[in-house]
């Protein structure tokens, strides 16, 4: 007796597992899953963030034997070791890559926000790995790179790995990545509110309501873990500064114009190296390795992250002449490595580039008008947010990311201004679009858009489909079917061997109204008159754009939903047609 009953009730368990898990993906797929999605945020939050911990750690500990007990301090380092620490590195990462597939090469957010758009937010796990490594890799062997790029990637990606493993449907993926991204760019920089900024504006690049919620608890939870291991300190400690007078304005203003130029410059370098990327593999990571060692032989504050000679600007601690040989030097250098292909960020290196013109800007206006002008430093921070807004089209993440990173609330007006004229500039008068789309789209990558597109693609199937059905064999008894009519369905879901058949039940209906049958009579329903319908599954965790999509492309009407995740519940859950679709968009 209790043999037989162990197994019954371990079915139970089963089934009433898998139907509390399909009724919460079901809740995901509607378009106000603020409860469900708060919780997946709070989850990917603590997953991303220790994944970013770990990656700091192995990161920093190498560096901190390599450079005397501080992470940053590349100076320290033998001429020998500046020239070939970045090659060992390139050559390392050429083993790395081989390891791989070309496909599974792509990394960064560039890869990120590519797979948001034409793959559903489903990022691959090898990329991931790949990220992983590869930016630990790049960034110990001092390329001149950031970590936000891995950072983001990491983020995005154990965030797309959860929501698969989980079956989530696709809409709530989007969000769950955005809770990554924030998490990790908040673990990495301890900066939370840029971490949100970030997620929505650069790589979801939409500003959706239901997402805050989910997005901010990520962060909050990303920025405490990182806290917890590293300490609260901001990046950058100066004192705080702000502007000396309005007539500063029209310096201001100029500043921004020159930002632009530099930053049409730095995207147009990166772009031409990017359309070198059909070069070997092995060319292309040792050109980047062995650029960067010979320019560090000279100037090793090329290396690494940078953040201590961006200290130091904001310090007033490097000569003019110094910092315009940095300033070029590190241009070319970050161009080579991430248009090339080398896993790292390219953030990082835009707030190194700007905080050195802004230094130089800060001479310059100091000599002429030593009066107006505050001082260099003033500069240096504005050129920070300037170059960063420029370059990835990011502005309000910019603003926000250089004030977290300083702490100095002063600058938030004259920042604005400057960041105005610097997105306007490079946008409008050097037609220069944010890095990372216009890398892919020179890689020949493309996105789907528009705001109906937007919002098809933040549904799922689930939350529209009609369920308002019955399955049926092809024959079967009058009673049988006259039974499955009592429960009033819209649609016959009718079984034909492996493949399946929709005819409305109302067809049916007005054709048992019209002849005689008996009780045992066997009816075939393939010989009822009225439109019957081929229809073919679609995965319950699709969004309303890819039914959208599929109905068009088999010139169809209708698709039943699948379930795929049990075999203990029916694999249809209902039915949606074109009409459904743009209902929705309609209403």
């Amino acid at each position: 007796m209790n043999a037989k009953k162990k197994p019954n009730r371990r079915t139970h368990v089963i089934q009433k597992s898998q139907t509390f898990l399909d009724d919460f993906r079901h809740q995901l797929a509607h378009l106000d899953a603020l409860p469900q999605l708060t919780i997946l945020g709070l989850i990917t939050g603590l997953a991303a963030a220790g994944i970013i911990i770990a990656f700091r750690l192995l990161m920093e500990f190498p560096l901190i034997i390599m450079l005397s007990g501080d992470s940053e301090n590349f100076e320290s380092l033998p001429l020998h070791w500046r020239l070939s620490l970045p090659i060992i590195g390139a050559i390392t990462l050429i083993g790395l890559s081989y390891l791989f597939k070309p496909e599974h090469r792509q990394v960064s957010v560039g890869h990120v926000i590519e797979r948001i758009n034409n793959h559903q937010s489903r990022l691959p796990i090898q990329n991931w790995c790949l990220q992983f490594f590869g930016g630990i890799i790049a960034l110990v062997s001092g390329q001149s790179m950031g970590r936000e790029g891995p950072a983001v990637h990491l983020g995005a990606g154990a965030a797309s790995q959860l929501g698969q493993w989980l079956k989530l449907p696709n809409n709530s993926l989007r969000t769950l990545v955005a809770c990554g991204v924030a998490s990790a760019i908040a673990a990495s920089f301890n900066t939370p509110m840029a971490g949100v900024i970030f997620a929505m504006e650069v790589v979801l690049m939409e500003y959706a309501i239901i997402g805050f919620v989910p997005v901010m608890l990520a962060s909050v939870t990303g920025a405490m873990a990182a806290q917890y291991v590293f300490g609260s300190d901001p990046v950058f400690t100066i004192s705080a500064m702000k502007i000396n007078t309005l007539q500063e304005l029209p310096i201001i203003i100029v500043a921004g114009f020159i930002v632009a130029l530099f930053a049409a410059t730095v995207i147009r370098t990166q772009l031409w190296f990017n359309n070198k990327q059909h070069w070997p593999l092995p060319v292309r990571f040792l050109l980047a390795g062995t650029t960067t060692g010979v320019i560090a032989l000279f100037l090793p504050q090329i290396l690494g992250l940078g953040y201590d000679t961006i200290e130091s600007a904001m310090l007033g601690q490097i000569g003019f002449s110094l910092l315009l040989a940095i300033l070029f030097s590190k241009i070319l250098a970050t161009a080579i490595s991430t248009g090339l292909g080398l896993p790292g960020g390219i953030i990082g290196p835009q707030l190194f580039i700007g905080a050195l013109l802004g230094g130089a800007i800060g001479v310059i206006a100091h000599l002429f008008f030593p009066e107006n002008a505050s001082s260099p430093s003033f500069y240096v921070m504005l050129g920070m947010a300037a170059m960063m807004a420029s370059v990835i089209n990011a502005p309000l993440a910019a603003l926000i990311t250089v004030l977290e990173l300083t702490y100095n609330p002063h600058i938030i007006f004259p920042t604005m201004l400057i960041i105005v004229v610097s997105v306007v500039c490079t946008r409008q008068l050097f037609h220069c679009q944010g890095i990372f789309i216009a890398q892919l789209e020179a890689n020949g990558f493309q996105f789907s858009g528009g705001p109906i597109q937007q919002a098809l693609d933040r549904v799922g199937v689930r939350s529209v489909m009609d369920i308002s059905f019955q399955r049926c064999p092809t024959n079967l008894p009058a009673a049988t079917l006259k039974k499955s009519l009592e429960l009033h369905p819209k649609w016959l879901v009718i079984d034909v061997n492996e493949e399946k058949q929709l005819l409305a039940a109302a067809d049916v209906a007005a054709y048992l109204s019209s002849v005689s049958t008996d009780e045992n009579d066997n009816i075939s329903l393939n010989e009822i008159p009225g439109r019957k319908w081929q229809i073919k599954p679609i995965s319950q965790q699709a969004s309303l754009l890819q039914a959208q999509n599929m109905l068009r492309k088999n010139n169809a009407e209708a698709l039943y939903v699948e379930r795929q995740t049990s075999h203990l519940l029916s694999p249809v859950l209902g039915i949606i047609t074109l009409d459904q679709i743009d209902n929705f968009y309609s209403t």
